[in-house]
């Protein structure tokens, strides 16, 4: 018996390709650990076939009637659909769902630190990290700044470094400054404005 003969290969990969899909997708999306997609082979083919019975109105559609032979263009798009498009959206779609304000008391927020949370909004912010020795460093987290995400350990990088006044307040920027890169064992907080 030849496990890769061509139907048992384009049976896998109808299986599996689709949720595999989905899982990529969503962690680009949700910082987390890696997952091993061997390790992850039953929870793809699980989504995969989440997604076929989504779209089997367009399956028992495209296979009927002869639609491929009368239609191939339509049907080669409509196989991109189905395996590829509508798999890489269900991650949005779930993640916008489990956002909404009248059912988000039901999901478990998917993002597992408040660190990733914050900055995976994209917002710009003034930023004054507090030292574990003391010391506060002052700075601007915009479009060239970079913040870590889970897995990774928490680390910051500010495009700009700003001198404070006792009081907490941004004087100017440093002058020849290219930014700052502030280590995860040296916060002890950060604190984040307009």
């Amino acid at each position: 018996m030849d496990i890769w003969s061509a139907d048992k290969l384009a049976l896998f990969l109808i299986f599996f390709l689709p949720g595999f899909i989905s899982m990529k997708i969503y962690d680009l999306m949700v910082p987390g650990a890696s997952r091993e997609a061997s390790k992850s082979l039953l929870e793809a083919i699980s989504y995969s076939t989440l997604n076929f019975g989504a779209l089997f109105w367009l399956i028992a559609y495209i296979q009927t009637n002869d639609f491929y032979h009368k239609h191939f263009i339509l049907y080669s798009l409509a196989v991109v659909v189905i395996m590829v498009i509508v798999p890489a959206c269900w991650p949005f779609a779930y993640l916008k769902l489990a956002s909404w304000a009248p059912i988000a008391r039901y999901f478990t927020n998917p993002i597992q630190k408040p660190w990733d949370y914050v900055f995976g909004k994209r917002t710009s912010y003034w930023i004054i990290v507090h030292l574990k020795n003391g010391f506060r460093i002052g700075g601007r987290f915009d479009t060239k700044s970079f913040a870590s995400s889970n897995p990774a350990d928490e680390q910051i990088y500010l495009e700009e470094a700003w001198t404070l006044d006792d009081k907490g307040g941004f004087l100017k920027k440093v002058e020849r400054s290219q930014g700052i890169i502030v280590m995860q064992d040296e916060i002890r907080a950060v604190e984040f404005f307009e």
